[in-house]
């Protein structure tokens, strides 16, 4: 039974452990969100190996040498603990989500790219345009207006969209029909 109480009690004090999953936490948020580029919906090989890098290297500074399932625990908890609160306080404040979700960014805009915007979110016109045609669109001429979403999704209104949503008006009258 001793060994089973040794595996579960945490060996590090529980503030070391919440102040260092916090600050860990904190530290790849801010990263995450004003340092990388929101990718075009996709997570190619090399941003998956740059996820398991930071997880590892986020580990190690996070452990501090915990050997206890107790210690895994606590840690793990200041985690989904901080991941939950943000969710919740994102939804109830808005600043908080203005915070934590960056905004629509427009990248086409009648017709054209909206250069300043493609090459702060990294996006070359080759793949804006592999983007344009996933989303049915072969010519960007046609697009009324793309943006890049929070999530990295792309939303395209067409110029062909505008005219389907409006109410179709029946032909004028001519001739001795206008008369009846």
């Amino acid at each position: 039974m001793s060994e089973l109480a040794a595996l579960l009690t945490p060996e590090l004090p529980l503030w070391e452990m919440v102040l260092r999953g916090s600050a860990v936490y904190w530290f790849l948020l801010v990263v995450f969100r004003f340092v990388l580029r929101r990718d075009v919906g996709s997570l190619g090989v090399a941003d998956l190996l740059f996820v398991v890098l930071v997880a590892d290297a986020a580990s190690n500074g996070m452990q501090g040498d915990y050997k206890t399932l107790g210690d895994g625990f606590v840690l793990l908890s200041t985690l989904i603990a901080w991941n939950f609160g943000l969710d919740w306080l994102g939804y109830h404040v808005k600043a908080v989500s203005r915070f934590l979700d960056p905004p629509a960014e427009v990248i086409v805009k009648h017709g054209r790219p909206v250069h300043r915007a493609l090459r702060r979110q990294m996006i070359t016109l080759e793949e804006l345009g592999a983007k344009l045609r996933e989303q049915g669109v072969e010519d960007i001429a046609k697009v009324r207006v793309a943006r890049i979403e929070s999530d990295g999704q792309l939303s395209v209104s067409t110029y062909a969209d505008d005219k389907q949503d409006k109410p179709r008006q029946p032909p004028p009258r001519t001739g001795s029909e206008a008369v009846k």
